[in-house]
């Protein structure tokens, strides 16, 4: 557990993009299904906003992945995972 929080919030960011990268969504696709602002959400990506486990499962069903791999997942095998859901 020698990881920082911010390190962490920072992965999962990545896991975030890596996955929307993959699905082909846009930014804006996933601000709208959540109901926030393009703006809102680049923010959750970069980590510079800390999100919610409510908003973390949003985000992990409107990708089609479970929360738990955008939490321990590393980004090189997030596409790996997903590749056939």
């Amino acid at each position: 557990m020698n990881e920082s929080i911010d390190t962490r919030i920072r992965a999962v960011a990545l896991n975030i993009r890596k996955i929307r990268e993959y699905r082909n969504y846009t930014q804006e696709y996933l601000a709208m299904k959540l109901g926030i602002s393009q703006n809102a959400y680049s923010k959750i990506e970069l980590g510079y906003t800390r999100i919610t486990l409510e908003r973390l499962i949003q985000i992990s069903q409107i990708l089609g992945v479970d929360s738990v791999d955008l939490l321990s997942a590393n980004a090189e095998n997030m596409v790996r995972l997903h590749t056939t859901k």
